[in-house]
Order: structure tokens, then C-alpha cells, then sequence
């Protein structure tokens, strides 16, 4: 199995959006802000969304997205 064939079946199985090309794309932003590659703005513009909006399609999805270290929410969590 190629990785292009392999994207795609995972792509295939995602619940949300109704085009494959979307639910790549959704692959690729989720891969991009994991390895803290693009913006949050950047990601929703890529999705047509604003930046709220793709935090909720996370959040429906189980997926917990911060850019704070472990370390700043632990000094936030002093304030």
C-alpha cells in the first residue's frame, strides 16, 4: 500500500466534511499545527473556517490543541 492510498482511506473514514479533498486537507492542518508549522488563523483560512471554528471541529473530534508548553499552563495556572 502506497502512502497515497493510505492517506486517503484515513481521509475516507474521518466523520466530519463531506468532500475527500476537505478531509485531506484537515489532514494536512492537523499535521501542520502538531508539528507547530502554520497558525491557528493560518489552519482555519486553509479550512474556510475562522479560527473558533476549527477549535470546535477539534474539540468534536477529541483532539486537545494548545501551542502553550506544559510549562506556560503551569505558570497560568498560578495567575
Amino acid at each position: 500500500m502506497n502512502s497515497t492510498s493510505s492517506l486517503q482511506e484515513i481521509a475516507t473514514s474521518l466523520p466530519i466534511f463531506s468532500e475527500p479533498e476537505q478531509k485531506e486537507i484537515f489532514l494536512f492542518v492537523l499535521g501542520a499545527l502538531t508539528a507547530k508549522i502554520i497558525s491557528l488563523r493560518k489552519a482555519a483560512e486553509m479550512m474556510n473556517l475562522d479560527e473558533e471554528g476549527l477549535l470546535q471541529t477539534l474539540d468534536l473530534l477529541g483532539i486537545e490543541f494548545s501551542y502553550l508548553t506544559q510549562e506556560d499552563i503551569e505558570q497560568e495556572s498560578i495567575w
